[in-house]
């Protein structure tokens, strides 16, 4: 029995969200319609195209096919229209999530150009420290700092920061400026949670001056600049952000610069989206144009 290619239009939602109730949203549809449609895009498919994963929903092998088709389906009507003005295929939906530093100075600004150009695109941009997911369920785009270790995904190098130490001309003016490394020890940090802290490649504060006391703690770099700024402490923070604030100094250059990477992890699917492939590049291209940045290297 060949497949409803409604049903194949209601997967491509669902792959796209991960979620039922998101693709019914996007559908008009209700819940129980979406589960319907795919058990009968199931039966006559004769199996699984959708598999249970952390936080939501991934295509089988049998549903990637699927959803191949579905994406013809929906390129082949998206032609349907007016002769004059072919549609834009750069339109819908790109989820992805990043740090928060990234989302805010690259991510914000990339989008933002690109929409200029695509007004039906929309992105839906997610902040978060962590590393890559194994089961990346209605995401499209990933960037996380360090080396990703995943399985199904492709990775791709977009380019390195640094961090350093930082605190306020106030803050120092009333402290002191630490000299050395060891008068660091006698000043409270200000960093990440410690028990929260997911990506181990941000561990150097504490792996460099361990015997240092945590003052402000936060899951946000946001805070933890503007804490320095404040005063709390000091604050060890990525020099693309830090270096924005005139009020900010930065301490023991040869002792502090910690470079880190930023990579992107996409599924094996996204980059078959149009949309997908234009937010990626525009990505690509705003980490290469930040001269505090260094570009990805060719070959990485």
């Amino acid at each position: 029995m060949n497949p409803n290619p409604d049903d194949l239009l209601v997967l491509l939602a669902v792959s796209r969200s991960g979620k039922f109730t998101t693709a019914a949203q996007a559908l008009g549809l209700n819940h129980t319609t979406v589960s319907r449609r795919i058990a009968a895009l199931e039966k006559a498919l004769g199996g699984q195209v959708l598999a249970r994963a952390a936080g939501g929903w991934e295509v089988t092998e049998l549903g990637a096919e699927a959803v191949g088709v579905a994406e013809r389906i929906e390129a082949a009507v998206g032609t349907l229209g007016p002769e004059d003005r072919a549609p834009d295929p750069i339109a819908g939906v790109v989820r992805m999530t990043a740090t928060d530093g990234f989302s805010a100075y690259i991510a914000a600004p990339a989008v933002a150009r690109l929409r200029r150009l695509h007004p039906g695109l929309t992105v839906e941009i997610i902040t978060v420290t962590r590393r890559a997911l194994q089961q990346r369920s209605g995401l499209d785009v990933e960037v996380v700092v360090g080396e990703p270790q995943v399985h199904r995904a492709e990775a791709l190098l977009l380019g390195e920061y640094m961090l350093g130490m930082y605190a306020s001309r106030e803050y120092l003016a009333f402290h002191g400026v630490p000299g050395t490394v060891e008068e660091l020890t006698q000043h409270q940090l200000v960093y990440f949670v410690d028990s929260m802290l997911q990506v181990d490649d941000l561990d150097a504060p504490r792996r460099l001056v361990p015997s240092m006391r945590d003052g402000l703690s936060s899951t946000n770099v946001f805070v933890h600049v503007e804490a320095t700024r404040a005063g709390a402490g000091i604050g060890f923070l990525p020099c693309f952000m830090a270096d924005r604030h005139p009020d900010l100094v930065r301490l023991l250059p040869s002792d502090f610069a910690e470079l880190l990477p930023y990579w992107m992890v996409l599924r094996p699917d996204s980059m078959r989206r149009p949309a997908v492939a234009a937010v990626v590049q525009a990505l690509r291209e705003e980490t290469a144009a930040h001269r505090e940045l260094n570009p990805a290297r060719t070959g990485s």
